[in-house]
């Protein structure tokens, strides 16, 4: 067993799930989604990303690009919540909570993609 494959699939998986247990929800409703959640997804997204920095193949491009797509996401949806509660105080109103969430669920297919292809690569193994 390949230590650092584990390590590599571990932080994909778990990226994913974070992802979606912060997606899960009614889509308005702030008491639904947990920043600290938001908070954790986004740490592991980037854990995830910089484990993807060292494969030169083209699988590892398109692993590292889901990377780049669900940081930007995930990033895009932490600043519009701390813009909406610190600076213009109108706190997570629904149509705020409802772009968060959005935010993270185009976050959420780019973890599902990098998920996919991580299976793939997998099967595609020769032993």
């Amino acid at each position: 067993m390949n230590l650092e494959k584990v390590i590599f699939g571990f932080f994909i998986v778990l990226a994913a799930t974070l992802n979606f247990g912060f997606f899960i929800g009614d889509l308005d409703n702030p008491i639904h989604h947990d920043v600290y959640e938001l908070f954790a997804a986004i740490v592991v997204n980037l854990i995830a990303t910089v484990l993807k920095f060292g494969d030169r193949t083209h699988i590892g491009a398109i692993h590292l690009s889901t990377s780049l797509v669900a940081d930007l996401q995930l990033i895009a949806a932490a600043l519009v919540w701390g813009y909406s509660v610190h600076v213009a105080g109108a706190g997570m109103t629904p149509e705020i909570t409802a772009k968060v969430v959005s935010l993270s669920g185009g976050a959420l297919f780019a973890n599902v993609v990098s998920v996919v292809i991580l299976i793939a690569e997998t099967i595609m193994q020769k032993r």
